[in-house]
């Protein structure tokens, strides 16, 4: 039987703080007591704000903390075309669509639904897509695309959710409310979501699930924050016959107003712990690691 296969995954957007520290190091202790491998991966597809000073730095720190990873590095922007191939099969299965609207027209539309009352929302708090683009004739949608006018790629939740069926994953922590166990999708919780823009050829959420499957990660094990997107990944992962791997969702480090830590939060960064003194040892303590 093959070894598991972790992976910890940051974006070079900025640099690492004790929440980064304390999942890289879970994934690193679990590979060791299970005898897996350990990956690392930058997620980088973000080019206006992910840095190379970022990248080098999570190398730095990383190390530091005595983590080691496999080579090579799988980088993001390195792979568009593994994203650009599963956009296209989905789009074969007709379950992608572009929309045209802006940012501000979809707000102004989202205002006018809600004026009649709550237009929903996804697990993270943005609004459904409110617009008609899926109505657009093909002529239609043909020429907008011809012209040099901005883009999104969604995916059509409802055929999207009607072709997988019911789904579900095995969840070895536990979500925001103690979900554990076999824990079923919800993927139409999400709404119409975009899965790549005309200026970006992918989403977070496409090139993950292409990511862990391209590099057979059988073990996911992150925030609490991104429980709810395992839906999606798994909605996703069905549609496009990848493989399926069990998921871990921890508790996050939060600040002393018990928000999430953000890499902007200079007090809790592990370049600036390190530069006051700070040992890996310590910072093992400071997160709860034994």
């Amino acid at each position: 039987m093959p070894p598991p296969v972790f992976r910890f995954a940051p974006s070079p957007n900025g640099y690492l703080h004790l929440g980064h520290a304390y999942s890289a190091l879970l994934n690193f202790d679990l590979a060791g007591q299970a005898g897996g491998r350990f990956l690392l991966r930058i997620e980088d597809i973000d080019a206006a704000r992910c840095k190379p000073e970022f990248e080098t730095a999570m190398y730095e720190d990383l190390a530091w903390l005595g983590i080691g990873w496999e080579h090579p590095v799988r980088r993001q922007s390195e792979h568009l075309a593994d994203y650009r191939a599963a956009l296209e099969d989905l789009s074969a299965q007709g379950l992608v669509y572009p929309s045209f609207e802006s940012r501000a027209e979809i707000a102004g539309l989202v205002a006018q639904r809600e004026a009649h009352g709550r237009w929903p929302r996804d697990p993270d708090g943005a609004p459904h897509y409110p617009g008609s683009a899926r109505l657009l004739s093909p002529d239609e949608r043909a020429g907008l695309l011809e012209s040099d006018v901005p883009y999104a790629l969604r995916l059509d939740m409802a055929a999207a959710c009607a072709r997988a069926g019911n789904l579900g994953w095995t969840e070895r922590g536990e979500g925001p409310d103690g979900e554990t166990g076999t824990v079923a999708a919800r993927p139409q919780a999400w709404g119409d979501v975009i899965l790549a823009r005309k200026e970006t050829p992918t989403s977070y959420h496409l090139s993950v699930a292409i990511d862990d499957a391209l590099q057979g990660v059988t073990e996911v094990v992150r925030g609490q924050d991104l429980f709810w997107s395992t839906s999606l990944h798994r909605l996703l992962q069905q549609l496009l016959g990848l493989p399926q791997p069990a998921y871990r969702h921890h508790g996050l480090i939060l600040d002393g107003a018990g928000q999430k830590l953000s890499k902007s939060t200079a007090a809790t960064g592990l370049r600036e712990l390190r530069a006051g003194g700070t040992t890996p040892a310590e910072i093992r303590r400071l997160v709860g690691l034994p």
